[in-house]
């Protein structure tokens, strides 16, 4: 770990520790991957121990030649009482852990290993923290959202006349592998399963969805309810693609939407109003700015040009326009009308105001933005109006 990272990561668990003295707490046990690699830049099988004044200590079980003074290895967390005893350590009493995250069983087990403290749930706590980026995470996403508009540059090359919308998701997944893609898409939440991203086309972008991502899709199975189903690309038709911008550890999140050959006057009045959106966010969004005066803004754009029916779906419409973005595609904030969020000098989010037209498919793009105190700075520079595949 270099010397930047190395006081980031002084700095993140120094917000944990705080965090431990306010709610007189002893401990926080981090298991989840993605907080490991927030805290430690790597992740492990085992228990991250944080305590309100030393060092925090690695419990684990596996990999066995990971390198890291601070290591203990365990091969089960009845283990961890006797061991913090050998350094001095008391069983904790009140304990924070991922409750948002930890299985019944799992957190069951801990929490009896441990002696019975009195559990606290962390998850949000931390997901607020990680919602204000450093610069080197900001940088990192800048990074990935070059390297996503460059695959999508390629798209109207990969394309072919006939062609369905999962064979041109092969083709683009290709190339996002050949440009460095880490392949997982990473969610928060239940029930968020996706590989490497989502692509409709046509009257597929009307099917309803369990997940809760802002369309849907049937996919191909269904045990993978979601995204592309085998549609074929046919003239007069759009093609929404939004996949995953995941580069670097940092994501960013990008949807542009393509016309196979020609589409309706109504395509292009819809999309349009997408972009309006943007353009009147980037206008008025900076740190202090609430999350639900942005949906607003969209809301009062899309009710003046009679979009209703269309915004954000039409069989099932999703409630918000927008989130964080970071290690997770989904972190906070979010974008809805009754969000009490505001935008902070640090964060980044994606910006999603689309339509579903039926017998067309889906419009609009998508942008992910960084705020600043005096404005926001979007990253994923790439042509937004409709692109032709012919």
């Amino acid at each position: 770990m270099n010397k930047l990272a190395k006081e980031e990561s002084q700095l993140k668990f120094e917000k944990i520790q705080n965090i431990l003295g306010k709610e007189n707490a002893d401990a926080a046990i981090i298991t989840s991957s993605v907080n490991q690699y927030w805290l430690c830049g790597f992740i492990f099988d085992g228990y991250l121990y944080i305590t309100k004044e030393r060092e925090p200590i690695l419990f684990v079980r596996r990999p066995s030649d990971l390198i890291d003074d601070r290591i203990i290895t365990i091969r089960k967390p009845e283990q961890i009482p006797d061991l913090l005893k050998e350094i001095g350590l008391l069983s904790p009493k009140r304990v924070f852990i991922e409750a948002d995250q930890l299985t019944f069983n799992a957190a069951n087990r801990l929490q009896a290993a441990l002696e019975m403290p009195e559990l606290l749930n962390i998850s949000n706590i931390i997901r607020k923290i990680r919602s204000i980026k450093s610069v080197s995470e900001l940088n990192q996403m800048r990074e990935c959202a070059d390297i996503h508009s460059e695959v999508y540059k390629l798209i109207p090359s990969l394309y072919r006349k006939g062609m369905s919308d999962l064979q041109l998701q092969i083709e683009i997944e290709r190339e996002m592998r050949l440009h460095g893609s880490i392949g997982i898409f990473r969610s928060y939440g239940e029930n968020m399963d996706i590989f490497m991203g989502s692509m409709l086309a046509g009257n597929n972008a009307q099917s309803a969805s369990p997940y809760d991502y802002a369309l849907g899709g049937k996919g191909i199975s269904p045990l993978l309810p979601l995204g592309a189903n085998g549609t074929i690309l046919k003239p007069g038709t759009t093609l929404m693609v939004d996949m995953a911008g995941n580069y670097k550890p940092y994501m960013d999140d990008m949807s542009r939407t393509f016309v196979i050959e020609h589409a309706p006057d109504i395509a292009y009045k819809a999309h349009s109003i997408s972009i309006e959106i943007h353009n009147e966010v980037k206008k008025q969004a900076k740190a202090g700015l609430l999350c639900s005066d942005i949906y607003s803004i969209a809301e009062d754009i899309v009710n003046s040009n009679g979009l209703q029916k269309y915004f954000m779906g039409t069989v099932q419409q999703a409630k918000f326009i927008g989130h964080g973005v970071g290690l997770e595609i989904n972190e906070p904030p979010v974008i809805t009308p009754r969000s009490n969020e505001t935008l902070e000098s640090g964060m980044a989010f994606a910006l999603e105001p689309k339509f579903v037209l039926p017998n067309i498919g889906a419009v609009g793009i998508e942008n992910t933005y960084i705020v600043h105190h005096d404005g926001i700075e979007n990253i994923t520079k790439f042509e937004e109006e409709l692109i032709v595949l012919n």
